[in-house]
C-alpha cells in the first residue's frame, strides 16, 4: 500500500487517551471562478470514493475498546467539528500488532469544511501501549494478514 505524507493522519502514533490524529488534512480555500459572484461550494469525494486506510502497528493494552470518527471543521482549530463517519467500537482483543480496521472508512460525499482529522475514542481504561497508522490511500490492503 502506497501512503503519501500529505495524506497521513497518523504516523504510528501512541494512543493513550482519547485524542486527535497527530495531523489533520487542510484542503484549501475554495476560489471563485472567473466571472462568478461566489466562491466554489467545496465537496469531497464527489464521484468517488476517498478511501482511508486504518491500522494497528503495536498492540493496545487496558482500554476495552478504540473507536475512530473522522471529523471535519472550517477551522484549523477543530472548535466546532462535524462528526462524518464513526468505525464500530473495537474490542481490546482485536487490537493486536497488524490489524487494520475492517470497515469501508473513506471521506464521505458531501463533506464541505476545510480541515479534516481523525479522532480515537478510548472506552475502559486508558491504555500505556498501543499506536494507530491512518492515512488517506489510493485503495485498502484486503489480503489481511492471518485471517483477521
Amino acid at each position: 500500500m502506497i501512503i503519501d505524507t500529505q495524506g497521513l493522519f497518523s504516523d504510528s502514533q501512541a494512543i493513550t487517551a482519547t485524542a486527535a490524529s497527530t495531523n489533520y488534512i487542510d484542503l484549501g480555500a475554495t476560489g471563485t471562478p472567473y466571472g462568478a459572484s461566489a466562491a466554489l461550494v467545496r465537496d469531497v469525494g464527489k464521484g468517488c470514493c476517498i478511501p482511508l486506510s486504518i491500522t494497528v502497528p503495536q498492540a493496545f493494552n487496558n482500554l476495552t475498546s478504540l473507536q475512530v470518527s473522522i471529523e471535519t471543521d472550517d477551522n484549523s482549530s477543530f472548535s466546532s467539528p462535524t462528526t462524518a463517519q464513526l468505525t464500530g467500537a473495537i474490542p481490546l482483543a482485536s487490537l493486536v500488532a497488524g490489524y487494520q480496521f475492517k470497515g469501508i472508512y473513506e471521506l464521505p460525499q458531501g463533506t464541505n469544511e476545510r480541515y479534516v482529522l481523525l479522532k480515537y475514542t478510548v472506552v475502559g481504561t486508558a491504555p500505556s501501549t498501543g499506536t494507530i497508522t491512518a492515512a488517506i490511500v489510493a485503495d485498502r490492503q484486503t489480503n489481511f494478514v492471518g485471517g483477521q
